[in-house]
């Protein structure tokens, strides 16, 4: 008999993570979910894993939800003197239409001025667009739907299994269309693109072609990673789904290894993933999401040209010295408390170069990006 699922609910003492700097993957710099575990049970989903999941039993992760009732108000109380920034929130499955803290995190984000990035698998978030256009307004919205194809891909309803009670993602593109007719900045997030399984060029540009015909403006690639307890469990249900590929994935990614693969071109997938974006005229990175009037925009957006430089050198096999180089830049513009273009006028290329990680060669870089930043 099937377990009926448990909802659990409990007040954490925090709920909200700070980092020194945004990340450069999603741009968020705080994050704050309402829920642990998730219904919708995806195969692949990381959080599995023992440092996210409070479970011996992996089947638990998607069956016995923890509700964090007081997350909304322990948002506005970390986030009260915090300067604004990206928050990562919301978790549209199924037991949000009856909590609905998702929707009451976005009412203190909206309240204190914070623009927020959702990643989602559900319609539902829908319901909440209109909080989503006042964000966008006063501060920036920015959302992505996971997907590991879509329709009409190469083993589609294979692969949908992989999803276990995920919305399909035929409903996750509407609703991307929905939000793109409402103004607010959405796109893909093809993660995680499982080798053998969804990185065929077949798969890749139909997900990049479902984007853009449903008003996405980016595809963001993404590898799987295994570790521990998600291990077992992910090996288990492979060789129960695609037994075929049950030897390919224990080589890939052996016990020995927390994360990533044994690939021996990690990035492929990510160019392939490029070339296609760049055939659509869509973009492989999230953009930065900047508050109007944001004094700090010109430091922003040279950061967010770094940061993609970075990425892009790497996905084409640079030294790891060059990207960092890159990277290091990148966190010495985030890290300056002054405006960019003053701090430029006032003390020129010796300024930039005198930065921490820059340097007289990033210095240039940098001096260019300044001049055109677009």
């Amino acid at each position: 008999m099937t377990r009926r699922v448990e909802f659990v609910p409990y007040r954490p003492k925090t709920v909200l993570n700070k980092n020194k700097r945004a990340d450069h993957w999603f741009w968020s710099r705080y994050s704050a979910y309402p829920y642990v575990g998730c219904q919708h049970g995806c195969l692949f989903c990381y959080c599995r894993e023992k440092k996210y999941c409070p479970y011996d039993d992996p089947l638990d992760f998607s069956r016995v939800i923890k509700v964090k009732e007081n997350a909304p108000e322990l948002v506005r109380r970390g986030l009260s003197r915090a300067p604004a920034d990206v928050v990562s929130t919301g978790d549209y499955q199924a037991l949000e239409r009856k909590f609905m803290i998702s929707r009451k995190i976005l009412e203190v984000c909206h309240d204190l001025g914070f623009p927020v990035f959702i990643l989602e698998r559900s319609p539902l978030i829908l319901r909440d667009l209109d909080l989503l256009q006042d964000i966008q307004q006063r501060a920036r919205a920015l959302t992505a739907f996971s997907a590991i194809y879509a329709p009409g891909s190469p083993q589609a309803d294979r692969l949908r299994k992989m999803e276990n009670l995920a919305p399909p993602p035929e409903k996750r593109f509407a609703a991307m269309q929905k939000l793109a007719e409402a103004g607010i900045f959405t796109g893909t997030s093809f993660m995680p693109i499982l080798p053998g399984l969804c990185d065929s060029r077949e798969n890749i540009e139909n997900v990049v072609r479902w984007t853009v015909d449903h008003g996405g403006s980016f595809v963001l690639a993404g590898g799987l990673t295994l570790a521990d307890q998600q291990r077992t469990f992910f090996l288990e249900r492979l060789s129960e789904l695609f037994p075929e590929f049950t030897s390919h994935y224990l080589r890939l990614y052996p016990e020995n290894r927390s994360y990533g693969s044994m690939e021996s071109d990690p990035w492929k997938t990510a160019r392939l993933v490029r070339e296609y974006c760049e055939k659509y005229g869509i973009s492989d990175r999230v953009p930065r999401p900047i508050i109007p009037g944001d004094k700090r925009a010109l430091n922003k957006r040279v950061v967010e040209l770094l940061a993609n430089e970075a990425y892009h050198r790497e996905i084409d096999g640079a030294p790891g010295w060059q990207v960092w180089r890159y990277r290091k830049a990148a966190w010495a513009v985030e890290d300056l408390e002054q405006e960019l273009g003053l701090f430029y006028r006032t003390l020129g290329l010796k300024g930039l170069e005198s930065l921490p990680g820059i340097g007289s060669k990033m210095g240039k870089a940098v001096e260019k990006i300044i001049d055109n930043p677009s």
